[in-house]
């Protein structure tokens, strides 16, 4: 519980970050490498192991919103707040590709996930989602090698015009469910507090799950089939899907981060000044 390595970058704020992911070695070995994303645009790729910036790259104009590695760590992922998502190379330092499909919406998440491609029906060796304020998910399908990327599934969720009891809007938010494959689950502003569960599959809604508020935060447990919701309101909800929930307080404000580790025994959640760790027993 000590701070080991800390990075400054002078006059610019670090809006996103994502840790490399580490190939399949022995259990124990940690990514030594961690990718930011900053509010004039740039990225930046820092070495834990040798305290230093490795990489600086502009891939957007604007503030970047979300970033991911690719799951191999060979590309990065960055949405920009005017919605256009670049794919770079931290190999080479290019961007190769930008997609402007949510342009005029800032991307709100982005995740990254294996597959075959005969799961769907397309050619590539991995899926990943974009996810803008605008209610938007676009799911594609790809191969780096060969720059492949194919639209696989485009979903728009409806909401009411006006924004009843909100200060701001709700971010839209989502991710691939690790225990139901070909599944995602969605959180965000709509006509019901709830979480979906959309089969790419089915091309449908699967599930349903309703919630007190509108979500400000989302993770799913890799390791059991438990979700993470965070609120504004200072609540954190722990939920077995399908199943029972348990509510958690202690934060001192909104609860704008969640996330489980990949043990899936331990969650760090965040507010504006707090950062909580909470074990998952039995």
């Amino acid at each position: 519980m000590e701070l080991v390595v800390q990075f400054q970058v002078l006059n610019q704020s670090c809006q996103c970050l994502a840790w490399k992911p580490h190939p399949v070695v022995a259990w124990g070995a940690e990514s030594q490498h961690v990718v930011a994303g900053y509010s004039d645009g740039t990225i930046r790729v820092f070495s834990i192991s040798r305290t230093e910036m490795e990489l600086k790259m502009q891939p957007h104009a604007v503030a970047l919103t979300a970033i991911a590695y690719s799951t191999d760590g060979e590309m990065i992922l960055s949405g920009g707040k005017d919605g256009l998502v670049a794919v770079s190379s931290p190999r080479t330092g290019m961007t190769i590709r930008v997609l402007a499909d949510h342009k005029g919406s800032p991307i709100t998440a982005l995740q990254c996930t294996m597959k075959q491609y005969w799961d769907f029906g397309v050619e590539g060796g991995e899926l990943w989602l974009a996810t803008s304020l605008d209610r938007r998910v676009s799911i594609w399908a790809s191969d780096w090698l060969k720059d492949k990327c194919e639209l696989l599934d485009w979903l728009s969720f409806p909401a009411p015009a006006s924004l009843e009891g909100l200060d701001t809007l709700p971010p839209s938010l989502a991710a691939f469910c690790p225990w139901e494959h070909g599944t995602l689950v969605y959180v965000g502003f709509g006509r019901q507090k709830e979480a979906l569960f959309y089969s790419l599959h089915k091309k449908q809604v699967v599930m349903k799950i309703p919630l007190p508020y509108f979500a400000t935060s989302l993770s799913l447990s890799p390791a059991a089939r438990f979700m993470a919701v965070g609120f504004g309101a200072r609540l954190l909800r722990l939920l077995r899907c399908p199943g029972e929930t348990q509510d958690y307080a202690g934060h001192d404000d909104t609860v704008h981060r969640c996330c489980f580790a990949p043990s899936g025994r331990r969650l760090l959640t965040a507010s504006h000044s707090a950062v909580l760790l909470w074990e998952l027993t039995g």
